[in-house]
């Protein structure tokens, strides 16, 4: 196998990592949900204002694997790193390059000085459940998900 790269996004990567977003909805049963266009997509994160980050796991010039984040601000701790998805492709799953990508953006936060980094999991995935614990994270158990749709 060739060597798996790490770089951050660039705009042309939009369309592929749009494509490992409906991947991962359709893994949770969510594919319906998915409502956010290439064009927002692609202003969102490289557009006047941009709203996110990511990088991209690529291999043999194909993007497999992506990990998007944003900054978050929490009261209590300051400025937190926000990670949104963590996606690599079915075919490649268990190859670390998940593992590849949550480093590079555990690294990003501390040279960045995010205060942490948090994320959410759902609580039937097991494999990802797994994956996260090898981070020695913590669990909350209190808190609910909350969310109010603004647009129809």
């Amino acid at each position: 196998m060739s060597e798996v790269v790490i770089r951050k996004a660039i705009q042309e990567d939009c369309g592929p990592m749009l494509e490992l977003i409906r991947e991962l909805a359709e893994y949770e049963k969510a594919l319906h949900e998915v409502t956010l266009t290439l064009d927002e997509f692609i202003e969102d994160g490289f557009g006047k204002s941009p709203v996110w980050g990511a990088f991209v796991a690529e291999l043999n010039n194909e993007i497999v694997g992506i990990s998007l984040y944003y900054d978050r601000f929490s009261t209590w701790k300051g400025r937190r790193l926000y990670l949104e998805d963590l996606v690599v492709t079915e075919k490649m799953r268990g190859k670390q390059i998940g593992k590849l990508l949550f480093d590079a953006t555990l690294e990003y936060g501390k040279s960045n000085q995010y205060s942490g980094m948090v994320f959410q999991v759902l609580n039937w995935n097991e494999p990802a459940i797994n994956f996260y614990k090898k981070y020695s994270p913590k669990f909350d158990n209190e808190w609910l998900n909350v969310s109010i749709e603004l647009k129809d």
